[in-house]
């Protein structure tokens, strides 16, 4: 069941897009950003946003893509049909699109108290990027982000955490994760038994021990934040 609903929002820049918004089961935590896989805002990010919810989170997913490919969604099945046109948006959103959205989504959530940022392989990197660039930030947890190796010499100004699976054909332990670990010591970068998108339920890729581990591991941060 979902409790969510499809809301729109304003960048920083001016531009509106859409965002699923879910709002908080019992006393309001927080707030949470809910960043998307390459995938658009699809079943796999609407369910993370609930699970903040019942979580005690008001959590908002923006649509990073709406710029490009309005209501651009790929479902789980899916996701090797989708994988090229998903990766050329990724690129093409570029970093600036990218913060004035995720920007405009803070400024919402933190007039309601601390916000935090959590996102998956795209998002996983675009919370990177959010935890070095916007300020104010109370944590960030980044799931299996392919781009982080490339941005390690942003630091990030929030209590951050990483996840990635060992098994992960994407991105490489040595030469990528092992890149991360050692310009960056202070952050924890937790290694789960699984693959690349272990956290998508319904697809090939989900490892049910990791998503739950990885999950609790975000929640103790965020609620410690």
């Amino acid at each position: 069941m979902t409790t969510g609903t499809l809301i729109q929002m304003k960048s920083r820049d001016g531009f509106e897009f859409d965002a699923w918004h879910v709002k908080p089961s019992g006393p309001r935590k927080g707030g949470v950003i809910v960043i998307q896989e390459i995938f658009g805002l699809s079943d796999h990010v609407k369910e993370m946003t609930e699970r903040f919810g019942a979580a005690g989170y008001e959590a908002i997913a923006p649509s990073m893509y709406d710029r490009a490919a309005p209501g651009f969604i790929v479902q789980a099945q899916d996701v090797a049909a989708g994988m090229a046109r998903g990766r050329e948006l990724a690129m093409g959103n570029g970093p600036d699109n990218a913060l004035n959205d995720m920007g405009g989504v803070f400024d919402v959530l933190s007039k309601s108290g601390k916000v935090c940022v959590t996102g998956y392989c795209y998002g996983g990197s675009m919370s990177w990027l959010a935890a070095a660039r916007i300020d104010g930030l109370a944590a960030a947890s980044c799931y299996y982000g392919g781009n982080i190796a490339q941005m390690i010499g942003m630091k990030p100004k929030c209590p951050t955490i990483c996840h990635f699976g060992a098994k992960d054909a994407h991105i490489p332990l040595v030469g990528a994760v092992d890149k991360i670990e050692a310009a960056h010591p202070d952050i924890p970068v937790y290694i789960y038994d699984a693959g690349h998108g272990f956290s998508r339920r319904n697809s090939g890729d989900y490892d049910a021990a990791a998503d739950a581990l990885a999950f609790e591991r975000t929640l103790a941060l965020f609620d410690g934040a």
